[in-house]
């Protein structure tokens, strides 16, 4: 990453051996869901600044909840991070950490520094004030060391129902900052966890297990997003309390990536997949990572995207069109191009040898002569783009209409001499005549025409299916976020042979439309289907 405060935070921290010469990070994600570009972010920033300094980065699962973790996210997170260029120290469970946990709280207790309470959740809601009037105290927490003990003992024996006692941190009801007044720390919930089993029917909230679980592991700076610096006091707290670590880890916060016309709640994106708004959570047009690379994107289009941001301590929206601009950008030089014509009109060049044929050179990539040529079959017969004819031409149209002439890419000038047009009084055939002195590479040096256009040879043409994006969301008139109706474009197109045995996977510019990947589950050999990645064009500045 660029340098930012986080790492300027890190080298004071090395100048004056906080740490001694470490820095340690990690990247928790909780597995109950894909991840999203906004994790791509924090992926890319707790990783590459520990790569930055030498260190090392943990891919820690946040499971503290008792809930059926899911292997297929697991799995998904894992092929995620790899994606995109890193690899973790260790992979590491938050719940192998329960018994020090237990311990911990247990410690709490001992120092008059927690309690059990016997408030329901809402008495404890309406205890805690607001955010004008201070809280006011459990009538349980001037209980004693040892009947809060004896408590806490039968509370994880499983004496008490769901609900019906907690362990609550003792600082401050009066405090500012309402995470501080008699957090909950620890409840009951008689459910099965997928690591530990029934070991457990009491399990530690988040941000008393968070700073536990980077303190266990040497983490030196935990990197959250903005949300938890209201919590940074009570993970100041607990490390501070419970007093095992010497040199405790610090938390910085940063602004999480927002993203214009995108939503990244894991609840919103989970109710999109199951009410089938979405193919599932690779469909190309999902902000998660695994839609982003189905979609085509690279990995080093999204690490790009990261730095370019940066990292800052207040929150922002960022252009959508920004990250598309990188995509182009580390695209234009790296794929080869293909002829591919999209709403095709038949062209027929009325004085080329009938039934004869030639191959064509053409550039793979015009602006990487490394990626070679290939030929391309020309003959009478072609298919172009329906664009690329018009009847009654606007004026500054320089393609194909009655009387003008163009160069077909790679091959001759053509001049255009008729049309026919279908009984709904669509074009259905152009009629040209071709100059045979104009052969591309010939070094014809007469004329000049202004427009040139592509074309795939009508024979050996192979139909394809092609799918464009837009938006799942957009922004109504009051500023929020709603569905677009219409997200997906399917149309088929013809394109030159090579482009149909594309493996899955393989990007492509398709020439003057954009780029595009075969898509990695549907497309086959027989029935080749393409995901547009990005238009030609920007709009971003």
């Amino acid at each position: 990453m660029a340098d930012n405060f986080i790492h300027e935070i890190i080298e004071k921290d090395l100048e004056t051996h906080k740490y001694g010469d470490k820095v340690c990070t990690r990247f928790p994600p909780e597995p109950n869901g894909y991840l999203h570009i906004g994790h791509a972010k924090s992926i890319c920033l707790n990783f590459s600044t520990a790569a930055k300094y030498g260190g090392k980065c943990n891919l820690r699962y946040d499971d503290t909840n008792p809930v059926k973790e899911d292997v297929e996210y697991v799995d998904s997170i894992e092929e995620d991070v790899r994606w995109l260029g890193f690899e973790w120290d260790k992979r590491l469970w938050a719940s192998d950490y329960f018994d020090t946990m237990y311990e911990a709280a247990v410690e709490l207790i001992k120092k008059g520094k927690a309690f059990v309470c016997d408030l329901t959740g809402e008495e404890i809601r309406e205890y805690r004030g607001t955010l004008k009037e201070p809280g006011k105290e459990s009538p349980c927490r001037n209980r004693t060391v040892e009947e809060n003990l004896r408590l806490f003992e039968e509370m994880k024996a499983g004496k008490y129902k769901d609900g019906e006692k907690v362990l609550r941190a003792k600082i401050d009801m009066a405090s500012p900052n309402i995470n501080m007044r008699d957090p909950i720390i620890y409840r009951i919930a008689h459910t099965p966890h997928h690591n530990t089993g029934d070991k457990w029917c009491i399990y530690p909230m988040y941000d008393f297990a968070h700073p536990i679980e980077d303190a266990i592991e040497g983490i030196t700076h935990s990197i959250c997003t903005l949300e938890f610096e209201d919590h940074r006091p009570l993970y100041d707290w607990v490390l501070k309390e419970v007093g095992w670590w010497p040199a405790p880890p610090q938390q910085i916060e940063f602004a999480r990536l927002n993203l214009t016309n995108t939503v990244m709640s894991k609840r919103y994106l989970k109710a999109m997949v199951d009410d089938g708004t979405v193919e599932g959570w690779d469909d190309p047009r999902m902000p998660t990572i695994a839609g982003i690379r189905r979609r085509g994107y690279t990995p080093e289009a999204v690490r790009n995207f990261c730095e370019a941001i940066g990292v800052a301590k207040a929150n922002s929206t960022v252009d959508i069109s920004l990250l598309e601009h990188c995509v182009r950008e580390d695209l234009k030089e790296k794929v080869e191009s293909r002829n591919v014509v999209f709403d095709p009109v038949k062209l027929i060049i009325t004085n080329y040898p009938e039934g004869e044929s030639e191959l064509c050179d053409m550039d793979n990539n015009a602006q990487n002569p490394n990626l070679g040529t290939r030929q391309v079959t020309f003959s009478g017969e072609l298919w172009i783009d329906g664009a690329d004819f018009m009847e009654e031409p606007p004026k500054k149209y320089f393609r194909l209409f009655p009387g003008n002439e163009v160069r077909l890419k790679g091959a001759y000038f053509v001049t255009c001499t008729g049309f026919s047009k279908n009984e709904d009084g669509s074009i259905k055939e152009v009629y040209c005549t071709y100059d045979p002195d104009t052969r591309s590479g010939s070094g014809f040096e007469g004329r000049k025409v202004k427009g040139t256009i592509h074309f795939v040879n009508a024979k050996d043409a192979v139909p394809i299916t092609i799918r464009q994006y837009g938006y799942l969301m957009t922004e109504d008139e009051e500023g929020n976020m709603v569905k677009n109706p219409d997200t997906v474009r399917t149309i088929t197109a013809y394109a030159e042979t090579a482009a149909a045995k594309a493996a899955p996977g393989e990007r492509f510019q398709f020439f003057r439309h954009g780029y595009f990947v075969a898509d990695s589950k549907l497309h086959t050999g027989e029935k080749p289907v393409f995901n547009e990645i990005v238009p030609l064009k920007s709009s971003w500045k």
